[in-house]
């Protein structure tokens, strides 16, 4: 996970383009938007996580680094 990759997805494209690369990305498919990444798995993750930061500003109007670290604590408590 490559957090300037994130960032750059979150501050470019709307939680509607996003969510249509996400879906794109695990269906094996080219997504609309670049989505960089090593590899596939990768790709996805760049591309939930922003979906992810993106839905919490748009609704809850937080400021990306916040967004951020709820993502991160999320992934946090669903690894333990």
């Amino acid at each position: 996970m490559k957090i300037p990759v994130i960032k750059q997805l979150v501050e470019t494209y709307t939680l509607e383009q996003l969510t249509q690369a996400e879906t794109a990305i695990a269906e094996g498919e080219q997504p609309a938007i670049e989505v960089h990444g090593d590899d596939e798995g990768e790709q996805l993750t760049h591309a939930y996580a922003a979906m992810f930061i993106r839905k919490l500003i748009d609704e809850q109007n937080l400021p990306f680094q916040t967004a951020l670290r709820e993502y991160t604590k999320m992934v946090r408590e669903a690894i333990n």
